[in-house]
C-alpha cells in the first residue's frame, strides 16, 4: 500500500498579513500531481489542517477542493485535528464523508476504531489520534465504562500520560484484529534534533509550553505519521513528520517543503511490514529570502537580482539606520516583509550612565553627543553643527529679550 504522510496544512494562516490560500492551492494541486503520479492509495494528513478553530469560508472551499481532487487522483483521505483545529468544525458530517473515502477522526472515542484498508497482502489499520489535551479529555476516563478504558487511578495529567493511555489501546485492539498499522499523532516528540524544534508558528500545546512525548510511547505500529513539526524529521526509520507543505515562517526558509512516500510492504517476518520511504518534494510558489548588506547594496548591486521575486526578509548593516528603509526595499524587492538593522559596527559606548556623560558639557556638546549615541557613533554633519548653533542662539537672544 503506498501512503503519501502530510500534516499541517494551516489553511487560513496569513504570512505577514499576506493570505496564502493561493499559494496553499498551488502546493495542493501539486500534491494531487504526486497522488496521481505515483498512484498512491492513500493520503494522510497528521492534524492542523486549518489554522484557525473558526476557519474562514475561503479555507473551507479550498479544503473542499483539494479533498476532492485527491480522490479523483484515486487516493483514499485520513485526516485528523489537530491543536490548531476545531475538532467539532473539522469532524462536521465527518460519518458521510468517510462513505466517500474522506475520513476524519476527531473525536476520542475513534482512536481505537481503524479505518481498514486492504491491498494484495491483507488489511492495514489507520488509527488516528485526534490532538488530545489532557485537561479536556481526562474527564471522559474517569470511569471503566469499557473492558479497555482508563482505570481510575491511571493518571492523564500530560500529553505523555494521555498518548500512552491511548497507545495501549490502539495496541490491545491491533492484537485482536492482526494485521499492519499506521497511527497518525499530532504532539511534539522527544528526539527531534535541535534544527527541527518549533519555531514561532508552531504554536505551544500546552499552557506551560511544549509537552514532549517520548518516541518509546509510539511502539507496536508499522508507521508513525507525526504532525505538528514544520520541518521534515526522522525520529526512527518509522516514525516520522513530514513538516507543513508551506512556508509560514522565515525560520523555516531553509527547511524542504514536501511529504513521505511511504509504502508499505507485507509482513513476513512478522516483525513489522516492510517499508520502502521516500521523500517526494512540492512546488514552493515563492521563496523566502533572507537578505544581508547595507541598503544601497541590497538597493543596486546585481547579486540581489534573483531574489526580487521572493518573500525577502531584509538584515540592513548600514551604521546608521536608513530612513524610510522599507519603502525603498519594496520598490526592488515588491515582497519584502519584514526589515532588520543590525548594524555592521557598532561603537561602544561605556559604561556611564547618561548624567556622567553630559556632566559638565555645554548645550552644543549635548545634543552633539546625543545625535552621536542614537546614530550609532556617526556626528552632526556641517549643516546640522551650524543650525544648533543658530537655533541656541536664537533661544539665548529670546531669553535676555524677555
Amino acid at each position: 500500500m503506498r501512503i503519501l504522510h502530510t500534516s499541517d496544512w494551516h489553511i487560513g494562516r496569513t504570512f505577514h498579513t499576506h493570505s496564502t490560500l493561493e499559494h496553499l492551492r498551488s502546493v495542493l494541486d501539486g500534491l494531487v500531481d504526486v497522488v496521481r503520479d505515483r498512484s498512491i492509495d492513500v493520503v494522510v494528513v497528521a492534524g492542523d489542517v486549518f489554522d484557525s478553530a473558526m476557519p474562514s469560508a475561503d479555507s473551507y472551499t479550498l479544503l473542499a477542493t483539494a479533498l476532492r481532487e485527491i480522490r479523483k487522483a484515486g487516493a483514499q483521505v485520513i485526516m485528523t485535528s489537530g491543536n490548531h483545529d476545531s475538532a467539532t468544525r473539522l469532524g462536521f458530517q465527518s460519518e458521510w464523508a468517510g462513505l466517500a473515502g474522506i475520513h476524519v477522526i476527531t473525536r476520542p472515542e475513534q482512536v481505537a476504531s481503524p479505518v481498514t484498508l486492504t491491498d494484495e497482502y491483507g488489511p492495514v489499520h489507520f488509527y488516528g489520534i485526534p490532538f488530545l489535551e489532557p485537561a479536556l479529555v481526562r474527564h471522559l476516563y474517569s470511569t471503566q465504562t469499557r473492558a479497555n478504558q482508563a482505570r481510575p487511578d491511571q493518571a492523564l495529567k500530560t500529553h505523555e500520560q494521555v498518548l500512552t493511555f491511548v497507545m495501549d489501546q490502539i495496541r490491545a485492539d491491533l492484537a485482536v484484529r492482526g494485521g499492519r498499522s499506521v497511527v497518525l499523532a499530532h504532539c511534539f516528540a522527544a528526539g527531534v534534533a535541535a534544527t527541527q524544534e518549533a519555531s514561532d508558528v508552531e504554536r505551544d500545546i500546552t499552557a506551560g509550553g511544549l509537552d514532549l512525548v517520548p518516541v518509546s510511547v509510539f511502539e507496536g505500529p508499522d508507521y508513525v505519521a507525526l504532525g505538528h513539526i514544520h520541518g521534515r524529521a526522522r525520529l526512527e526509520d518509522r516514525v516520522r513528520y513530514s513538516g507543513a507543505p508551506l512556508h509560514y515562517s522565515f525560520a523555516e526558509a531553509a527547511k524542504p517543503r514536501g511529504a513521505w512516500q511511504v509504502d508499505l510492504g507485507p509482513d513476513r517476518s512478522g516483525k513489522g511490514a516492510e517499508l520502502e520511504i521516500e521523500w517526494v518534494a512540492l512546488p514552493i510558489p515563492r521563496r523566502l529570502s533572507v537578505l544581508t548588506g547595507e541598503l544601497e547594496e541590497l538597493l543596486t548591486a546585481d547579486r540581489f537580482a534573483a531574489f526580487e521575486g521572493d518573500w525577502v526578509s531584509a538584515v540592513l548593516t548600514d551604521q546608521v539606520r536608513p530612513l524610510d528603509g522599507m519603502r525603498a526595499l519594496q520598490k526592488r524587492f515588491p515582497h519584502c516583509v519584514t526589515l532588520e538593522h543590525r548594524p555592521a559596527v557598532v561603537v561602544d559606548t561605556g559604561g556611564e550612565s547618561y548624567a556622567e556623560r553630559i556632566n559638565r558639557q555645554t548645550d552644543p556638546d549635548i545634543i552633539a553627543g546625543f545625535l552621536s549615541f542614537v546614530r550609532n557613533g556617526v556626528g552632526q554633519t556641517e549643516f546640522e553643527r551650524d543650525l544648533v548653533a543658530e537655533l541656541l542662539a536664537a533661544g539665548e537672544l529670546k531669553e535676555v529679550t524677555q
